[in-house]
């Protein structure tokens, strides 16, 4: 009932995150907006969300789940109420920065819960679980709010986004709960002084390194697509109507829901092999736009269903990158270790949705041509992270065995496979 609760309130702060996803191009006319400036409202959100990753990692490790729920929550509710009634391009821009300073307190600090409520071994399965299936609240952008705003307007769908996320709020003080009954007591809180430390501790370690990268080279892709850019780039760069692009955005999430519980049983069982799974989903992802990108536009329908199957992977790629903040460093710090580890993809997507506003801008717009060009900024990310991953997981490897560990190399594990069977 614990993780529910918790989980509809990830589930409702995603829905804030991505619905302006389907209100771009509503944006764009309501406010006069160029692509430059569009993709400034989302560059904003998600400028916001990165920097106060590692902050709400330090106050979650202070002040508890809890409170950062509520108040996260409360803080996106006010972002949409603002956004439902601005007529300014100013006061739009400083409701998506409320918006995504809530969104930033919500997801770390409903996964921090996990490890005290549940056995160690179920985490991973559940950590994806609660990525995922928070993911719905992209359906809830993609087809109800997107309905309602293409029914009775900008005003009422934005203040009904507001409405939920104080249902939220109310659900998460009635009974979300950090820890189960009788747990020991939250340990004082650290000294400035302690926060540095465990903040320069937590980066020096590998391993929150390696899922910092994890984190970057899987998720930004999909979350851009999902958040600004794909319905525009799908109805003006690709000729579908606004209904099938809807109808992609919920298939998006459909297939991370069904590959999540699947990597996240991977990630179990295979711990020494992460890193193969996380990279397989980065090159696969950058192939299929590969793919995309090389055919004159408009591609074949097929084609672009299997786009977004393929981007589907990338939301429980990243959660592997948690996996790695929780196991490699103790718990007084977990908090501050997976608020680096959600930088990353965040500062990767912001980077994206810029660029592409920018090329786009100076391209002459939203035309096939122009969003062909604008979507080749991924591979520079992708080339980042893979070098990234690569080098931290060396070191990482090298740190577990100097520490007595025996980290099977990959031919000895698939000879431990085959004895098996």
């Amino acid at each position: 009932m614990v993780w529910s609760v918790g989980l509809f309130a990830y589930l409702v702060g995603v829905m804030h995150r991505t619905s302006f996803g389907v209100a771009g191009l509503d944006a764009a006319e309501r406010f006069g907006a160029s692509p430059a400036i569009l993709s400034g409202f989302v560059v904003l959100q998600l400028l916001v969300y990165a920097a106060l990753q590692v902050p709400v990692g330090v106050l979650l490790d202070r002040f508890g789940a809890r409170t950062m729920v509520v108040a996260g929550a409360l803080l996106m509710a006010a972002g949409q109420a603002a956004l439902a009634l601005a007529t300014s391009l100013p006061l739009a821009i400083g409701a998506r920065v409320l918006v995504g300073a809530g969104d930033a307190f919500t997801f770390i600090s409903v996964l921090s819960m996990l490890g005290a409520w549940f056995p160690a071994r179920r985490v991973p399965v559940l950590t994806q679980l609660t990525g995922l299936l928070g993911q719905i609240g992209q359906v809830l952008s993609a087809v109800p709010l997107a309905a309602i705003l293409h029914g009775p307007g900008w005003t009422p769908a934005f203040l009904s986004a507001a409405g939920l996320g104080v249902v939220s709020a109310i659900a998460v003080l009635a009974v979300f709960r950090e820890s189960p009954p009788g747990s020991p007591a939250r340990p004082a809180a650290p000294t400035p002084r302690e926060v540095l430390d465990g903040l320069r501790s937590s980066w020096r370690e590998p391993g929150t390194r390696l899922g910092f990268f994890t984190h970057m080279g899987t998720q930004f892709s999909g979350t851009v697509f999902g958040l600004l850019w794909g319905v525009p780039y799908l109805v003006a760069g690709q000729g579908l109507g606004q209904g099938t692009a809807s109808a992609l955005l919920t298939l998006l999430v459909a297939v991370g829901i069904v590959a999540g519980p699947l990597f996240g049983t991977f990630t179990a069982r295979h711990p020494f092999r992460r890193s193969y799974l996380v990279i397989a989903v980065i090159v696969l992802t950058a192939v299929m736009w590969t793919v995309v990108l090389l055919i004159p536009p408009p591609a074949p329908p097929w084609l672009l269903v299997v786009l977004v199957v393929v981007l589907a992977l990338g939301p429980p790629g990243s959660m592997i990158g948690f996996d790695y903040a929780r196991t490699f460093n103790p718990s007084r710090r977990q908090g501050t270790a997976v608020g680096i580890v959600n930088v990353g993809g965040f500062s990767a997507s912001l980077l994206l949705a810029l660029g592409i506003g920018l090329v786009l801008g100076a391209l002459g717009g939203y035309t096939p041509e122009a969003f062909r060009v604008a979507w080749t900024a991924q591979y520079v990310l992708w080339g980042i992270a893979l070098v990234g991953i690569v080098a931290m997981r060396a070191r990482a490897r090298r740190n577990l065995r100097d520490a007595g560990t025996v980290v099977p190399t990959l031919r000895e594990y698939v000879r431990s496979l085959h004895a098996s069977r």
